[in-house]
């Protein structure tokens, strides 16, 4: 166990002294966060945190909702939650006793098994929902599925995506194929399933003021930008180091890792803006390949902590064509088995969400939990606090231009001389078993696929307004998981694509305070 781990344990009992240490433990410095057991909460919230001068709290959850698996989107397909989602602007108002908003969901490509080869032409969409929302403070919850109930949501049909020429998208793996569409190179089958259109893996989705919207895509590692119509209007395409290469040519194939650029299925799981709209923050999900240590793709995940999160200037031209500032960020590492071993894996991103211009929350995730073939314990499941404020700025340099890795050395993960990460702090600990017990959940793995385990993938998250004048800075985090298409009653494109099990969707509510 590192240093950082001895003292943890060591104070996990003294509530007010780990809350003030805690920023200086889970830091992302000279060492790096590595949690080789289960990372359960240890303490009562509220929790505070404090980082570049100003106190975060964690008030703790305060509200949860489940939708069956079964059910079916505006298309026809069985619903796919939430590789992302996001609050129509201006949606959000309180009414009496409870809360109401729309709420845009946003789904991968469609039920798969890389391994398998499984893939479907399964149309790029956005899935709109009426939101309801009743705040709950009170005794625990029997631990029941009608124990989910806080929020509500109710189908409200949909927008089905298209590309430059008016064509829908794909989410069938383009092999090597490409085209080119206004100038742009995007990935495209070039026989076979989805031949001729755009393969699209959404991961990340940010709504603009006037109600257009990025998303952030796994394949390709690029941003699209659509209109409020679901248009596409233009694409940010990445930098050098970014771009996935095989052999010198772009691949944006999901099944072999590339050479150099954006790791396979580890794309652009992360996308925000800045709440004034001139700052779009974009992060990968983990390390590029030529900033991984050795062994990352050998068994040993832990060597892709490294990741890079891009600041793009949208305040003149919503598709830039360089990120104005780029940043590494220093991810934690864990034991999948949770036994204590050295860490194995890498907790990596599934979303953000910026606060202002120099600082977001991210989610860190392993990849334990229900909807997984594994029984392992649930080992780390945060939602961090990051600021790039004091970090290098690599926009421009060799790191950004070229393929040359973050890496001091290819055998470990510290960074070059001269590159400082962003710094970090745990805001919410989602495997908190008091705070999940209130509302019926656990993160207990046995009995296999019980439904009120805490899912795999939490890939979703988005902030709105508590809106009380008296509390000004406090505001709800909806967090959502992606629950794959897993359901034991599944259609896709009018083929049966049943699984042993139902993998609800699920949101989670926690109210936190942010001084902006």
């Amino acid at each position: 166990m590192t240093t950082r781990g001895l003292i943890w344990g060591a104070l996990a009992k003294g509530g007010l002294v780990v809350a003030l240490l805690w920023p200086v433990l889970a830091s992302g410095a000279d060492e790096q966060a590595r949690y080789l057991t289960p990372h359960r909460a240890a303490v009562a919230v509220p929790q505070s945190v404090t980082l570049g001068g100003r106190t975060f709290i964690n008030q703790g959850l305060v509200g949860s909702g489940r939708l069956s698996a079964s059910t079916v989107d505006f298309l026809g397909d069985t619903l796919g939650s939430f590789s992302s989602f996001a609050f129509s602007p201006s949606s959000w108002r309180q009414v009496g006793d409870h809360y109401e908003g729309v709420l845009w969901t946003l789904p991968d490509r469609g039920r798969n098994d890389p391994a398998a080869g499984l893939f479907f032409d399964y149309p790029a969409r956005l899935n709109r929902f009426r939101v309801r929302f009743v705040p709950y403070t009170g005794e625990p919850l029997p631990a029941d599925a009608r124990s989910q109930s806080q929020v509500t949501l109710i189908a409200d049909g949909g927008m089905e995506l298209r590309d430059f020429h008016g064509k829908p998208f794909t989410g069938a793996d383009p092999g090597d194929g490409t085209v080119r569409q206004k100038g742009v190179l995007l990935p495209s089958p070039r026989s076979g399933l989805g031949a001729g259109k755009i393969s699209i893996d959404c991961e990340s989705l940010q709504f603009t003021a006037d109600g257009s919207f990025y998303i952030g895509d796994e394949y390709s590692a690029r941003v699209f930008f659509f209109n409020p119509s679901g248009e596409l209007q233009g694409v940010i395409e990445p930098p050098a180091a970014v771009e996935p290469l095989t052999r010198g040519k772009v691949n944006f194939n999901s099944l072999v890792a590339p050479d150099t650029g954006r790791r396979n299925n580890q794309g652009l799981e992360g996308l925000s803006l800045s709440p004034d709209g001139t700052r779009l923050f974009v992060a990968l999900q983990s390390a590029l390949v030529q900033d991984s240590a050795a062994g990352a793709g050998k068994g040993d995940a832990s060597g892709r902590t490294n990741t890079r999160v891009m600041v793009y200037d949208v305040s003149q031209q919503p598709t830039p064509s360089r990120p104005a500032e780029h940043y590494v960020m220093q991810l934690p590492a864990y034991n999948g088995d949770g036994d204590g071993r050295p860490a194995n894996r890498t907790a990596a991103q599934s979303e953000i969400r910026a606060l202002d211009g120099h600082r977001f929350l991210m989610l860190s995730r392993d990849s334990n939990g229900l909807g997984t073939d594994n029984d392992e314990p649930i080992v780390y499941k945060s939602v961090l606090l990051v600021d790039v404020d004091g970090a290098t700025n690599l926009a421009g340099t060799q790191y950004e231009t070229s393929t040359t890795s973050v890496l001091r050395s290819p055998g470990d993960t510290a960074l070059a001389a001269g590159i400082r990460p962003a710094r970090w702090v745990e805001l919410i600990n989602l495997l908190d078993p008091g705070q999940l017990a209130r509302f019926g959940l656990n993160i207990d793995i046995p009995p296999k696929n019980q439904p009120l385990t805490l899912s795999e993938k939490w890939e979703a998250m988005d902030l709105v307004p508590v809106l009380d004048p008296a509390r000004p800075d406090d505001y709800f985090l909806f967090v959502g998981n992606d629950n794959d298409f897993i359901a034991r009653h599944c259609v896709m494109s009018g083929q049966r694509c049943d699984s042993g099990f139902d993998n609800d969707s699920l949101l989670l509510v926690y109210r936190v305070t942010l001084p902006r």
